[in-house]
C-alpha cells in the first residue's frame, strides 16, 4: 500500500460547489463535496496540486466531470481506487452499474448485489461511497421515490438527478 504522502487533491469548482478530488497513483480515491453531512478527516501529509494536469487520476477526473455537468457525458471510464470493505465495495461496483437517468431504491440495490435482507446495510455502504457522482449514489432513492440521505445533502441530489433528467430527455434548455 502507498504511503500517505502518495496521496494528492485539488480542488475543482462545479455548480455544486467546490469538489476535492483525492488520487493516489493508482486512480481516483474520493471526491469530497466543500460541505459535506459527515466531514471526513483531512491529513496534513496529503499533497496539494495547483494544476490537475500534474497526475494523471485527478486529470481525468476533472475532465469527466466537467463533461458531466455539460452534459456531455453519462458514463465514467476513470482509474479508481476507492477504499473500502468487500461488502462496500460490491455495492458501489453495483452503484456503478445503474443507467444515466434512472432511480432505483435501496431495496432493489440489495437484491441486486443478491443480498435482498440487507437493505440497511446497503444503504449504510452507498452512505459511505468515497467517489459520489462517479459512482452514482445519488441516483439511489427510496422506496416511494423520496430523497433520501446524501453525503453531500438533499439539495445537491436533487441538482445531480434534475440534471441527468433534463439531459436523458434532450432537454438541453432546462
Amino acid at each position: 500500500m502507498d504511503s500517505i504522502s502518495d496521496i494528492h487533491y485539488h480542488d475543482m469548482a462545479s455548480p455544486v460547489g467546490t469538489l476535492r478530488l483525492v488520487a493516489d497513483p493508482h486512480g481516483l480515491r474520493e471526491i469530497r463535496f466543500e460541505q459535506e453531512r459527515h466531514p471526513k478527516r483531512v491529513y496534513p501529509d496529503w499533497i496539494e496540486i495547483g494544476k490537475p494536469d500534474a497526475s494523471a487520476p485527478i486529470a481525468a477526473a476533472r475532465q469527466q466531470l466537467d463533461e458531466y455537468f455539460a452534459g456531455s457525458r453519462q458514463q465514467f471510464d476513470l482509474p479508481l481506487c476507492p477504499l473500502g470493505t468487500p461488502f462496500q465495495r460490491e455495492v458501489w461496483q453495483e452503484l456503478a452499474r445503474i443507467p444515466y437517468g434512472i432511480t432505483i431504491s435501496y431495496g432493489e440495490l440489495a437484491r441486486r448485489i443478491d443480498k435482498p435482507l440487507a437493505v440497511r446495510a446497503v444503504g449504510a455502504a452507498n452512505g459511505r461511497n468515497p467517489l459520489p457522482i462517479v459512482l452514482p449514489c445519488h441516483r439511489v432513492v427510496g422506496s416511494d421515490g423520496s430523497l433520501t440521505g446524501f453525503g453531500g445533502g438533499l439539495p445537491r441530489k436533487r441538482f445531480l438527478l434534475t440534471l441527468e433528467d433534463r439531459i436523458a430527455r434532450g432537454d438541453l434548455f432546462g
